[in-house]
């Protein structure tokens, strides 16, 4: 039996990042913004101007490891702590696990549909604006 599977769309993925650029600016800090698919494929990524050319590979790790993982980066840093579940869970998938705060999985009506991820400022400030972008996306859903 064909099984349907939702994720987000380019379109989604241009309001994500509008909203998150917008948080960027509000903080004063040029950002790197990567959303990917359900399957933890790049959609669309942005490097504001000034943005942190070390951050790239970040803001899409994380993306990336929210969405392999379906948990948020800031949990899983957590998680890989020395004597808790998952230490050492950063040196899985050829070393390309990120597990600090700015990584989120996207979930709408229950489903998760992609991730986003962000670098560029201090911890909090990296989830601060992915929460932003995903709030772009979960507060007016598209079914």
């Amino acid at each position: 039996m064909p099984r349907a599977l939702s994720t987000l769309t380019l379109s989604d993925a241009k309001q994500m990042l509008e909203a998150g650029e917008a948080k960027a600016a509000e903080l004063g800090i040029p950002y790197n913004i990567a959303i990917v698919d359900v399957g933890g494929a790049l959609i669309s990524f942005v490097r504001q101007d000034g943005a942190l050319e070390g951050s790239i590979d970040l803001a899409i790790g994380k993306a990336k490891t929210a969405r392999l993982f379906n948990k948020t980066t800031e949990y899983l840093a957590e998680l890989a702590q020395p004597g808790a579940p998952l230490f050492g869970i950063e040196q899985s998938n050829a070393g390309n696990v990120v597990i600090f705060g700015g990584g989120l999985p996207v979930t709408v009506e229950d489903q998760i549909v992609g991730a986003v991820g962000t670098s560029a400022g201090s911890v909090e400030q990296d989830i601060a604006v992915a929460e932003a972008a995903v709030a772009a996306i979960t507060r007016n859903p598209k079914a």
